[in-house]
């Protein structure tokens, strides 16, 4: 019976406020508290909420049988914290029910496993792995990475850390003609990896509103239809949770699609499994090796690393970040070290992405700045002061 393995990204960034020098200090010197809180309650208004009330609704509706998983960013649940307690607590129901199994990822949804040296990287995992059980009383077992970066060194890392499998992208040009949809083995250390199906994930995530796509409307029987004729080990559905309600507004008939799915999957002759059931159940087919330097995500069009590392703005402002660490780490300063650890989350590179066309409205998604290179002269303008301040506390 073939396995519908569907993973939810759940993240917001803490992003930057349009940087002028001034009399505030602490975090909020360089994070715009207004206008994440507005974010915030207005995606948990649209999306989270009804979201977890659907998933909590069709779980008891199937008594088990409907299962599925979630990964949220340490600074989501930052935020929750903060500004959102009724919706970390739905997140908790979530978890008691035993049928959605939590992933660990960085903290900060960062780029710091791309540093030649991990243990920045290593550190982030624990501290993730430490507020999900904090927060949600859950141990997670299985890895995914920032925006599903892989490579074998990342593969290893997680392996070494203990985790019982990992989460990337069914990149066409690594699989070389190989499916998506059995389990493999990372080369170097054995982890299993399982792949993501971009096209039944993205006709979700992308498509489903489209009206010029071929495939609208979507409903949840033709798509239980569709992926009924893969006759294989798992059809690996990963996409962002913010699909459901903010990505695709309610109008969309998104989430009556939601409610309808599990008992479509069913009829139609599938089984729902998390990730850690997957790894179990299914042997690795073969190993797969992409190097420990070629990168590969989930990201654009290229499913590599050039969403963030692209041109030379994103390039510039991540070395000043990397050189920045060991200075950072010497002041043994909790505030200044919180502060960098967040200029490293993914989406403030994202943002001064200069690639156009069909990635181009992604890019833009969320993003409080107008233009690439506003985002990138911004984020400069915070690198400098905060600099200035990182060296001012190592010299008193």
């Amino acid at each position: 019976m073939t396995s519908v393995c569907m993973y939810f990204q759940v993240h917001q960034p803490f992003r930057l406020r349009r940087f002028w020098p001034d009399d505030r200090s602490g975090f909020f010197r360089y994070f715009d508290e207004r206008s994440n809180k507005e974010i915030f309650e207005r995606v948990s208004r649209k999306c989270y909420t009804p979201a977890n009330r659907v998933l909590l609704d069709s779980i008891d509706e199937h008594k088990g049988e409907f299962r599925f998983s979630l990964s949220i960013t340490g600074t989501l649940l930052e935020q929750c914290e903060l500004w959102g307690e009724e919706v970390l607590e739905s997140f908790r129901e979530l978890a008691e029910t035993g049928a959605v199994e939590f992933l660990d990822e960085t903290f900060y949804h960062s780029l710091s496993s791309l540093f030649e040296d991990k243990t920045e990287f290593i550190e982030e995992v624990k501290e993730h792995r430490k507020i999900v059980s904090d927060l949600l009383g859950v141990k997670p077992q299985v890895f995914r990475n920032t925006e599903l970066l892989y490579n074998n060194s990342i593969a290893k890392i997680a392996s070494e850390l203990g985790y019982s499998a990992i989460l990337t992208e069914g990149a066409d040009h690594m699989l070389d003609g190989r499916s998506p949809n059995v389990p493999y083995r990372a080369k170097g250390s054995g982890l299993p990896i399982l792949f993501r199906n971009y096209k039944l994930s993205d006709d979700i995530g992308y498509r489903f509103s489209a009206r010029w796509w071929e495939g609208y409307p979507l409903t949840a029987e033709k798509w239980a239809l569709w992926a009924s004729g893969v006759k294989e080990d798992c059809i690996n559905i990963f996409m962002d949770y913010e699909t459901f309600g903010e990505h695709q507004w309610e109008e969309t008939g998104i989430f009556e699609f939601l409610k309808k799915l599990p008992e479509e999957v069913l009829k139609n002759g599938m089984e729902f499994s998390t990730p850690s059931e997957v790894a179990r159940k299914y042997s690795p087919v073969a190993e797969i090796d992409i190097g420990d330097f070629s990168t590969i995500s989930w990201a654009d069009m290229e499913r590599d690393t050039s969403a963030w590392l692209g041109n030379d703005m994103q390039r510039r402002c991540f070395e000043e970040i990397k050189l920045l660490e060991p200075f950072v780490k010497k002041t043994g300063d909790p505030e200044i070290l919180r502060i960098w650890k967040h200029l490293l989350t993914s989406d403030h590179y994202y943002y001064m992405c200069t690639k156009w066309l069909g990635d181009g409205d992604v890019h833009s998604y969320f993003s409080v700045h107008s233009t690439p290179f506003e985002a990138a002269v911004n984020f400069m303008a915070v690198l400098m002061d905060f600099k200035a301040r990182v060296f001012r506390s190592l010299t008193q």
